[in-house]
């Protein structure tokens, strides 16, 4: 019996010091925050910095959009409506950094909506209608019937395109800009204040020699009668060769002013009253008809989509794309912006 003691004691002692070496190594950290909170405390910081938690998408600011033919007003978080309007506003066949540039300038148009809650002439409860008024929006459903057979390939890319700008708009100063954009140009943007009658400085006449190589719109032709012609305008067509007489053009090498035996009209004036296609046109008669040409098709200020499309196909990407139809410009995330939105709920 004697001779197993001391045997039992270095059991007994082995034992011991096996226990008691992994809880002295693991004692000097016991007073630190071993258990995960490091991790969360950087995370939580950097949400600070952001105004995101993990996971969560950029600000789930909603958009009340009206819907013009069933009345009804839709509620939809912020980047689903971008990817509606994408869809609705430019061909989801062209490239993906023109896709890009598009969904960032439909973010910026509706979050300067969001931030300067001008809902006049809406009803109660919208920020934006889902036509020209403001920007056109189609729903899911909508997009489903407009791309058949296609619309999973094409309702992919452009939420690809919504998804790798998430949150990024276009400011000026810090501000978000107003995001005008139109179909096809005359080979040149236009400066807002021969439109608007305002100056923006990040809105002027840049060069876009795309658009005539790649959009099927560039050229047009309208066949008017005369006698609707003169209504239109309030003029009197004489049998000569000369109708009318181009006094100014544009910055944009659009029509600036016409002149009718002493009455003069705009070129936007004209466009608008013969529901032209551009401002940018030409006529001649033939006959008891008016032929009248045109290059373009839009307002012309801000970004030609087909414009877009044609840099973005020689490489340019979104960022130069935006940076070449708005002047001055910086690309910036969104959230700081919304922010005031929120804090105000």
């Amino acid at each position: 019996m004697k001779t197993f003691q001391p045997m039992i004691a270095l059991f007994v002692v082995i034992v011991f010091v096996i226990i008691m070496i992994p809880a002295v190594l693991v004692l000097p950290f016991s007073t630190e925050q071993a258990d995960g909170k490091l991790l969360e405390n950087i995370e939580e910081s950097s949400s600070k910095k952001t105004g995101q938690t993990k996971n969560e998408p950029t600000l789930a600011v909603p958009v009340s959009v009206y819907r013009s033919e069933s009345k009804i007003v839709e509620k939809l978080p912020l980047e689903s409506y971008v990817i509606g309007v994408v869809g609705a506003e430019m061909p989801a066949d062209f490239e993906i950094e023109a896709l890009k540039a598009q969904a960032m300038t439909a973010r910026t148009y509706i979050v300067n909506q969001l931030l300067s809650q001008d809902t006049s002439g809406l009803p109660k409860g919208a920020v934006v209608t889902d036509t020209v008024q403001h920007q056109v929006y189609k729903n899911n459903e909508e997009l489903k019937k407009i791309y058949g057979s296609e619309y999973n390939e094409k309702i992919k890319k452009i939420a690809k395109a919504v998804n790798d700008t998430k949150g990024q708009i276009i400011t000026y100063d810090g501000k978000p800009i107003t995001a005008s954009f139109f179909s096809t140009s005359n080979g040149y943007t236009e400066n807002s204040e021969a439109l608007w009658g305002s100056p923006r400085p990040y809105l002027k006449s840049v060069s876009s020699p795309w658009d005539k190589e790649i959009s099927e719109k560039f050229f047009s032709k309208k066949v008017m009668a005369v006698a609707d012609f003169e209504k239109r305008l309030g003029v009197k067509v004489t049998d000569g060769n000369q109708i009318g007489t181009i006094t100014s053009r544009t910055p944009g090498k659009r029509v600036g002013v016409v002149e009718f035996n002493g009455k003069k009209l705009t070129g936007k004036e004209i466009r608008e009253a013969l529901e032209l296609r551009s401002a940018d046109f030409s006529w001649e008669r033939k006959g008891k008809n008016i032929v009248i040409t045109t290059k373009g098709f839009g307002h012309g200020v801000g970004m030609s989509q087909y414009g877009a499309n044609g840099m973005a196909l020689e490489g340019r990407n979104a960022e130069e794309i935006v940076k070449h139809y708005y002047q001055g410009v910086a690309i910036q995330s969104s959230d700081k912006l919304l922010n005031t939105l929120t804090a105000k709920k």
